[in-house]
């Protein structure tokens, strides 16, 4: 199976949407925060290792303790996965902790600030031309 291939492509959705339902219902650790997300899925194509990458809403100490309950929790996601998953191989799961959602918001609010700060640079301008045509 080649690593674009169209079974490929159905597996890693597969993996995401079961992985997503294990962390989300199954798992009772209370160091995995209910603010969890699957965010993509890579199996590789001999199906021996999957990368989760895995987002956290959260400071950095929450992100941590969830990487942690997970990682705990790996024999369990492995064999729920096994169960939910009708494959010659359950891949070893490997969780990445994935940080574009929170860098996505900072970049949001860094975009609004300077926003901001330029309609009201703008705005004292036009008061100073008002100012002195009078």
């Amino acid at each position: 199976m080649r690593k674009n291939s169209q079974k490929n492509s159905r597996v890693n959705a597969r993996v995401q949407q079961e992985l997503a339902e294990i962390i989300r219902g199954r798992i009772h650790d209370p160091r995995i925060s209910p603010m969890t997300t699957v965010v993509s899925v890579q199996v590789a194509p001999d199906l021996k290792t999957c990368k989760a990458y895995i987002s956290v809403l959260g400071d950095e100490a929450e992100q941590d303790k969830t990487m942690e309950g997970l990682h705990s929790a790996l024999g369990f996601i492995r064999r729920e996965l096994a169960a939910c998953l009708n494959l010659r191989n359950t891949p070893e799961i490997i969780f990445i902790l994935d940080q574009s959602i929170g860098y996505g918001v900072d970049m949001i609010h860094k975009i609004e600030t300077v926003t901001k700060e330029d309609a009201e640079h703008i705005r004292m301008r036009g008061e100073e031309t008002e100012n002195t045509d009078e």
